[in-house]
This record gives structure tokens, C-alpha cells and sequence, in this order.
């Protein structure tokens, strides 16, 4: 199994991003799947996550300005950035589960075991 993520890059504040994760080796479908970020001497915090059957959600520092989507027919998912802020300046990364849990664990990295490398996202002027 693997987690191709990809999008990321140098944009000023009040731009655009899009972020996507390809997937390889299993779908998906039946869990969820999340996209979370790290700053630089931060934890690993979470950003948004999207499950088929449980709902979709995103950090109420995001809200308004990031969506999460999946592209089901090519295993993607994909995180919207919009109005982006240099407090968004970190290491994104998407993330996917093995297996169905409660709704409230999915906001921490320990529910999903699968991992992509991160994609730097820079905002700044």
C-alpha cells in the first residue's frame, strides 16, 4: 500500500493550492482517509478527513477555506486550499486507515496506518 501525496509549493498569502493523494495497492472506499500537517517544532495536527460512510470534516482553522474530496474512479484524494494564511505554512500529509473506527478518533494521527511522504506547503510573500 502506498500514498503518493503531491500539490504542494511556494504561494503568497490569499492564494490557492491543491493538494492530492494518490493511492496504490487498496482503495480506500470502505475507510477513512485524512489529510494532516506538521510545522516545524509542532505536532502533527489535524486538517480535514473524508469517509464514505461516516462524514467529512475539516479543523475548525481551515473551515471555510479547505475542502476535502475524493475521486473514488482514480483512488484520489484531494485537499482544497483557498485564502491560505502563513500559519498554514507546514509539511502536509495524507493518511489512511486499515479498518472502520469510532468517528471521534479519526482527528488523531493514531487512527490511520498508512502514511504518505508530506508535501511542503510555504506561504509567504
Amino acid at each position: 500500500v502506498q500514498l503518493q501525496a503531491s500539490g504542494g509549493g511556494l504561494v503568497q498569502p490569499g492564494g490557492s493550492l491543491r493538494l492530492s493523494c494518490t493511492a496504490s495497492g487498496r482503495t480506500f472506499r470502505d475507510v477513512a482517509m485524512a489529510w494532516f500537517r506538521q510545522a516545524p517544532g509542532q505536532e502533527r495536527e489535524f486538517v480535514a478527513l473524508f469517509s464514505q460512510t461516516q462524514g467529512t470534516r475539516v479543523a475548525d482553522s481551515v473551515k471555510g477555506r479547505f475542502t476535502i474530496s475524493r475521486n473514488y474512479a482514480e483512488n484520489i484524494l484531494n485537499l482544497h486550499m483557498s485564502r491560505l494564511v502563513p500559519e498554514d505554512t507546514a509539511v502536509y500529509y495524507c493518511a489512511g486507515g486499515s479498518r472502520r473506527i469510532a468517528y471521534s478518533a479519526l482527528f488523531t494521527a493514531t487512527a490511520y496506518d498508512f502514511w504518505g511522504q508530506g508535501t511542503q506547503v510555504t506561504v509567504s510573500s
